[in-house]
């Protein structure tokens, strides 16, 4: 009969020291789980962010680059209708440059 009892004890015991270790386990998990809940925000806004910061690069490249072609057109143009000397045709270019390009 002792033996029985203090079988009974001793199971007793493991079955709160694995209780114990499950509820800390559980806490565990739900620390770690509120962190990556408290952390995913932070990541969505940083790739947002990154996404963003790549879309706007790309539009600027996408920009200069038609701006180049446009003085490059406009320029050709110039030079093709109009037959002026050297002095006045540089002049011309210029201005046509301030214009598009927006400097004044």
């Amino acid at each position: 009969m002792r033996d029985v009892i203090q079988k009974m004890l001793e199971a007793e015991t493991e079955a709160k020291r694995i209780a114990q270790s499950a509820d800390a386990e559980a806490e565990r998990l739900v620390a770690e789980a509120r962190a990556e809940t408290q952390a995913a925000p932070q990541r969505a806004r940083e790739a947002a962010k990154a996404e963003a910061e790549r879309i706007v690069a790309a539009a600027v490249e996408e920009a200069e680059r038609e701006k180049t072609e446009r003085l490059a057109k406009a320029t050709a143009e110039i030079e093709a209708s109009v037959r002026l000397d050297d002095a006045v045709l540089g002049g011309a270019v210029e201005a046509v440059v301030r214009a598009v390009g927006g400097v004044h």
